[in-house]
């Protein structure tokens, strides 16, 4: 919550996301030629990034370098992020679309979660913000919200994943409610790349949801 915005404002948030996107393209390929499952592998898009006039030639010229299959990379931007400037941000991501790369809402229910511009957009996914996922045992209101934001994900043939799932509690909700996939410290807490190789390759047969990673 401090590094981020300070990384914004003094412009070195260009370099950091351009490194972990290379880092992240280069991870997800390592784990293909090891063999492991293939999962997408989720990048957050800073405001500042995604409004860089080179934003979209740098992305694909990072998964031209990496070797990386454009499938499998994900990319997780916030609903303010594309209304700045909708038309715009409308046009990056059919280009990314068209490529093979995901593109989905981070955070969604927090901004303007409005039904009429996400039609607007070429999207594959809604992330549910955890601070409703948090609310599920807590209140009606949670429940009713979470409930909301699935079954519109739904209408519009969108992927619908939960962030912050951390009991169990969480996951039955989202299970009954057939919300796709989910994640937080219910399934791991973050680890490094080569104990997260473990866990992708282990079975997760106890849990109908997907797994987001």
């Amino acid at each position: 919550m401090q590094f981020i915005p300070i990384a914004e404002d003094s412009g070195l948030i260009l370099q950091i996301g351009a490194w972990v996107l290379r880092e992240a393209c280069t991870q997800s390929r390592a784990w293909v030629e090891e063999g492991s499952p293939l999962v997408p592998m989720a990048v957050n898009v800073s405001a500042v990034e995604f409004r860089n006039e080179n934003f979209l030639h740098n992305l694909l010229e990072t998964l031209t370098e990496t070797g990386l299959d454009p499938r499998y990379l994900e990319l997780e931007v916030t609903e303010s992020v594309l209304m700045k400037n909708a038309e715009r941000a409308a046009s990056i991501l059919q280009s990314l679309r068209g490529k093979g790369v995901r593109v989905a809402i981070d955070d969604f229910g927090t901004g303007y979660s409005s039904l009429s511009y996400l039609r607007k957009f070429p999207l594959d996914a809604l992330k549910i913000d955890q601070s409703f996922v948090h609310q599920i045992a807590a209140s009606s209101d949670g429940k009713t919200i979470v409930s909301a934001i699935i079954s519109m994900g739904r209408s519009l043939n969108l992927r619908v994943v939960a962030e912050g799932v951390e009991t169990a509690e969480h996951l039955s909700f989202l299970q009954d409610h057939k919300c796709d996939e989910a994640q937080g410290y219910y399934f791991s807490r973050p680890v490094p790349a080569e104990q997260f190789a473990i866990l992708l390759r282990a079975e997760r047969s106890d849990c109908p949801i997907q797994v987001a990673v």
